[in-house]
């Protein structure tokens, strides 16, 4: 997947500088910055691909970056945390970040999840053909109704908006019903990863999307865990 662009954003000149030469080794197109407010203008112009993105940074923070662009635009961001605090983990997430990687980090991880987050890109743009090819973009389970290639999701009849990878592991999960998964497949599946990531992603996701559509989050009707095993959707 050579040739995709990737915006990089970072203020720690040393690291960028190496996040820089790793991705252009690897036949990425690298835009580079060390600012939020930087990194607002050149995501809007560049049209990126994948975001690389650092929590702490001046003028405009991780947060607030994330915050905007995914309003705008559904490009996957890999925010980086020099904190390994789980409330920095859950804010990055719940922001719209797909994933997070704590400081200090092996350069080979980082490229295998950007790997990962592009050859999701491609499964995604490929289904989505297919199913438009099809005529058959819409699934639905009880009071949830999706309609895959426009990206909505109606619940009771009201719309619910969903980060991007809340709406893959919904439609994931939905269409498998009654089917349990383990953390590590539905990082397979649904993220992409070919390694053992950190499962923890897959139960804040879990934890933010009860909250989009579950009547009662706490005890879940749709989204059910099954303790020591995984997750399943019950319709």
């Amino acid at each position: 997947m050579a040739g995709n662009k990737i915006l990089v954003v970072e203020d720690d000149g040393t690291l960028r500088a190496m996040l820089e030469y790793n991705l252009n080794k690897e036949g990425y197109k690298v835009v580079a910055c060390a600012d939020g407010l930087d990194a607002v203008e050149k995501a809007r112009r560049e049209k990126p691909e994948i975001i690389v993105l650092d929590l702490m940074l001046p003028k405009l923070d991780g947060l607030e970056v994330c915050r905007i662009l995914r309003k705008e635009m559904s490009v996957p961001i890999l925010m980086l945390t020099a904190r390994a605090d789980e409330i920095d983990k859950i804010l990055g997430l719940e922001v719209g970040a797909d994933d997070y990687m704590t400081k200090p980090f092996s350069m080979r991880e980082l490229m295998a999840r950007v790997r990962a987050m592009l050859r999701r890109i491609k499964m995604i743009n490929e289904t989505a053909v297919v199913e438009t090819k099809e005529a058959s973009t819409s699934i639905s389970a009880g009071d949830i109704e999706i309609d895959v290639s426009r990206h909505l999701v109606n619940v009771a009849a009201k719309p619910v908006n969903l980060n991007p990878k809340e709406f893959d592991l919904l439609v994931f999960l939905l269409k498998n019903k009654s089917q349990v998964f383990n953390r590590d497949t539905l990082l397979e599946k649904v993220w992409g990863y070919d390694f053992a990531g950190d499962t923890r992603t897959v139960d804040v996701h879990m934890r933010w999307l009860r909250e989009k559509i579950e009547s009662n989050p706490e005890k879940p009707a749709h989204l059910v865990t099954i303790r020591g095993v995984g997750y399943k959707f019950e319709e």
